[in-house]
């Protein structure tokens, strides 16, 4: 139990008894303002301690430490300004007694000091490994910005941006061309209107546009604005169509780049980022080069054409806007680099909001085992915070940006009203004119404003493409595709000299001059420390890493030359930890083969122990929910083995294969797997439980230091009671513990009664009758058969 602490002066704490509750000083009276012994501590070290100056003392009712009250004195000292209460002591003999009296009488009461406990606090201390595995190798690693920095590579994004959009260049050519309809009977609109307003006011002018009467100008007014809508309206639904449909492909070029990745690149990437890149960061490509280039493309007509109308109108109205273009010009262009850039950040922090997201929901039982959904919920809510303060700014500047050019183009048409009004007066231009040019002057402000939002999208759109096209231009190590065709992975299987370390751990070795062979068609176990890299022999041969040197060979062949994607065709394997997808058990199993047999499916569950299928009411076709949370660990893990004994495969890879069935079920899985397998297939068992390291053929045995420290069969490697395997076996059995001392106390351990079964049963079915027959009399218990079986093994 540790003591209550409470701050001193910021600086230092002291204990305090968990009884005592900690009042304010005014409260108390001067006999219990007493001077903490951890704080006189320290005043009597060579270092001047800050309680001396400024403590804040601690009130305790302890009669060791009355002793020390009469030490202290209240004084007055300026403390920033203020007349700060500062208790000063002075050092003697009475604050160490009261120190230690103190000490013994927290430790009677359970009262732990905080610097009693520190070697127990104290963090690990740093081994060589973790200073080799300091050294980290992210080559691997996708940038958070993406691929393009600076003005350069944003300008050769801007082009391969434009250039997703060439497949659809027909339909893009017709939406252009709507485009161009309906900013044509746009820009009719003012023109017809000045003309009607002419009319209207000055009876002398009658004549309308081709000599037309008002009522078919009315009628072929509304025939064109009917065209405009039209064209606009088919504008809208092909750019719509081809921007899904370039999200899509983008979308899917990306995720078969991902999937054609190899280990390293995973290794250094986390899924959620990979996420957020093929989402929101595929939307917001697909619409910059698409709904935002047509806005753009219509902006940018609509704008020279009314430019044009204006100076057709009237030229010195037009040179007034002149003076407006420059500084919102200028002002776009500084706009649309920092929506680039506050883009990028936006997107890169949605991916890691899209990365917690997936890596804490997937694991929600873990938290909420824990408690931990406070914590978890709280850790989501910063980085939302954190984007929403992005977002916050990117309003503020858009804000700025469109309210102060907003507020220039409305002083622009004030000065084109003074100066065109003067202009109506003195008989320059009509009333009607003046109308249209105020119009035009609409349009192209609108226009204008329009080309500003065009830039700024094209610069979202620059972000985000630039971590799609890092994504894009990365090509795997190892390449899934390349290589010799390889039509079988029969034969013997060497490890010649094989040296190997994790890229993203280039300093951590974990094979050296690694040589060892499986001949084919054996069952072998390989066994070692944990942490000694029995998986990475797997890793290796299915060929998601590459040795650093030596080679690994199949028949003869080197596997770095041969066709990885049809090497790992040959393999079976079942990991550690069961991987099912969302889908149903017929789905699972025949996943390595999705074009087996209704027949096969069946059979491959038979051989797999999968029984417990024919409790479900819909069989093959339940659904195992997400990673088979549906079904328990043992039946995940034969689901597993069904679907790589469905694939007759010519190896077989257990990654501890058996390591979440119960007794029964793991009995049955390895007769099947060894009628099935033993002669025809190779069969790699990583594993560390003795029932499978004992049906193994041969056992190869690694060393902490990437060696092989012996190999043989069981019988061969457990009568070598010094040998690496046997050491390994007795601290796996024994739980860390002797098995000398435990068989010196005469006590029959959990681990000795299931060896004494597997002895047993190998010693073959009449000693177990016999056994039965014993016990079943009742002359002795089941407990002194199997003792009596252990002393006839030790024998």
């Amino acid at each position: 139990m540790r003591a209550s602490r409470f701050a001193l002066s910021g600086a230092f704490s002291a204990p305090v008894a968990p009884a005592r509750s900690l009042r304010p000083f005014a409260d108390l009276p001067i006999a219990q303002w007493t001077v903490p012994p951890v704080a006189a501590r320290r005043h009597f070290s060579s270092t001047p301690s800050p309680f001396f100056r400024h403590a804040s003392l601690v009130p305790t009712t302890s009669p060791a430490c009355q002793r020390a009250a009469a030490l202290v004195k209240p004084i007055y000292r300026p403390a920033n300004g203020f007349s700060t209460p500062v208790r000063v002591f002075a050092t003697s003999r009475v604050l160490a007694e009261a120190r230690q009296s103190y000490q013994e009488e927290m430790k009677n009461k359970g009262v732990v000091d905080k610097e009693d406990v520190d070697e127990e606090d104290r963090d690990f201390t740093k081994s060589e490994k973790a200073s080799q595995a300091a050294q980290v190798n992210l080559s691997a690693k996708l940038s958070r910005e993406g691929s393009g920095k600076g003005r350069t590579g944003g300008m050769k994004e801007v082009v391969r941006l434009v250039k997703i959009a060439r497949p659809e260049s027909k339909s893009l050519g017709l939406a252009f061309l709507f485009l161009l309809v309906s900013s044509t009977v746009s820009m009719s609109i003012p023109f017809s209107i000045g003309k009607i307003i002419d009319i209207a006011t000055n009876e002398k002018s009658k004549a309308l546009p081709f000599d037309l009467d008002i009522t078919t100008f009315y009628t072929a007014l509304a025939g064109v604005l009917v065209l405009g809508a039209g064209a606009n309206y088919g504008r809208i639904i092909i750019l719509r169509i081809v921007g899904e449909r370039i999200v899509a492909r983008l979308r899917s070029q990306l995720y078969r780049k991902i999937f054609i990745q190899n280990a390293e690149f995973f290794d250094a990437n986390r899924v959620g980022d990979l996420i957020s890149r093929l989402g929101s960061d595929s939307i917001i490509v697909g619409k910059s080069i698409t709904q935002n280039l047509s806005d753009g493309l219509r902006s940018l007509v609509s704008g020279a054409a009314g430019l044009g109308m204006m100076g057709w109108v009237s030229l010195k109205l037009t040179a007034v806007l002149g003076v407006m273009f420059p500084p919102v010009a200028v002002a776009a262009f500084l706009f649309g680099r920092y929506m680039r850039n506050i883009s990028r950040k936006i997107q890169r922090n949605l991916g890691t909001l899209t990365k917690i997201a997936e890596e804490r929901l997937g694991n929600v039982r873990t938290s909420q085992a824990f408690a931990g959904e406070i914590q978890e919920v709280g850790r989501y809510n910063r980085q939302v915070k954190r984007i929403f303060e992005l977002g916050k700014r990117e309003a503020l500047v858009a804000a700025t940006f469109f309210g102060s050019t907003g507020l220039m183009g409305n002083i622009t048409i004030l000065a084109v009203l003074y100066v065109g009004g003067g202009m109506v007066k003195s008989g320059g231009i009509s009333i009607g004119e003046l109308s249209s040019f105020l119009m035009y002057t609409a349009y192209a402000g609108s226009s204008m404003f329009g080309l500003s939002g065009f830039y700024s999208e094209l610069m979202k759109g620059v972000g985000a493409a630039s971590r799609l096209f890092e994504l894009q231009d990365r090509d795997p190590t190892i390449p899934p595709t390349v290589g010799q065709p390889v039509k079988s992975a029969r034969g013997p299987i060497r490890f010649e000299n094989v040296s190997f370390s994790y890229p993203t751990r280039p300093a951590v070795t974990i094979f050296q001059d690694l040589n060892f062979e499986i001949p084919e068609g054996t069952n072998v176990a390989i066994v070692a420390p944990s942490g000694a890299g029995k998986s990475t022999v797997a890793s290796l041969l299915l060929r998601f890493y590459t040795p650093n040197t030596g080679r690994i060979t199949i028949h003869g062949k080197d596997i770095k030359g041969m066709n990885a994607k049809q090497l790992r065709r040959k393999i079976g394997y079942v990991g550690q930890e069961p991987v099912l997808f969302s889908g149903t058990i017929a789905e699972n199993i025949s996943y390595g083969q999705p074009h087996a047999t209704r027949s096969e499916i069946v059979a491959a569950a038979r051989k797999a122990n999968c029984q417990f299928i024919s409790d479900f009411p819909d069989g093959l076709e339940t659904h195992v929910g997400a990673r088979g949370t549906q079904l328990s660990g043992g039946q995940k893990q034969r689901i597993a083995i069904a679907r790589a004994l469905l694939k007759q495969p010519d190896i077989l890879i257990l990654d501890e294969a058996t390591s979440a069935l119960d007794a029964e079920s793991e009995t049955l899985v390895n007769q099947a797997l060894g009628a099935l397998l033993r002669g025809n297939n190779t069969t790699i068992s990583i594993a560390h439980r003795l029932s499978t390291i004992k049906r193994s053929d041969r056992i190869i045995c690694l060393s902490s230091d990437g060696h092989v420290a012996e190999e043989g069969t069981y019988s061969q490697l457990s009568s070598r009671p010094d040998g690496a395997f046997a050491k390994l076996m007795e601290w796996q059995m024994s739980g860390g513990e002797s098995m000398s001392a435990q068989r010196r106390d005469n006590h029959v351990t959990e681990s000795e009664e299931i060896e004494a079964d597997l002895e047993a049963d190998s010693e073959g079915e009449e000693m177990m009758d016999d056994d039965v027959a014993k016990t079943r009399k009742g002359n002795v218990t089941s407990g002194e058969v199997v003792l009596e079986r252990t002393k006839t093994h030790d024998r």
